[in-house]
């Protein structure tokens, strides 16, 4: 088990959940379960669990490093709507072929994975939800 920053994550028992992509998002969640901004948050920020951090800057973080590979997180809750980021996040790579974002909840045409990670998404569906959650409050 892993903990990471109050997270607990198994890295042993982490599945993709199955999703319907309709139009240029994902309408329905990927869990039941209620997501936690405050816990997206913590992801984004992680740099070995949700990585945003490496390509996009975070407004208030107060990481000195943030990444500007990619566009600003600010305003992305204006921009898109819950279900298109919920694609975005789970699987980029369906709207953006090229994309260099990791697909965080997909498994299916990855290359070049570390061992550990064989067979398993990068996020759980509630760490998808939640980094969801978080984006959206970023207007």
């Amino acid at each position: 088990m892993l903990r990471v920053l109050g997270l607990a994550c198994s890295m042993l028992s982490v599945q993709a959940n199955a999703f319907e992509v309709v139009g240029d998002g994902i309408p329905v969640p990927l869990t039941a379960a209620v997501a936690s901004a405050e816990r997206g948050l913590a992801i984004a920020q992680h740099r070995q669990q949700g990585l945003c951090i490496l390509c996009h800057s975070i407004p208030g973080s107060t990481d000195r490093f943030q990444g500007d590979v990619s566009t600003a997180l600010s305003g992305a809750g204006s921009r898109y709507t819950a279900a298109q980021l919920r694609l975005r996040v789970a699987d980029a790579r369906h709207l953006f072929p090229d994309s260099t974002m990791p697909s965080f909840h997909t498994i299916e045409g990855r290359t070049r994975v570390a061992a550990a990670w064989q067979g398993k998404p990068l996020l759980d569906a509630q760490q998808v939800e939640d980094v969801v959650a978080w984006l959206v409050t970023l207007k």
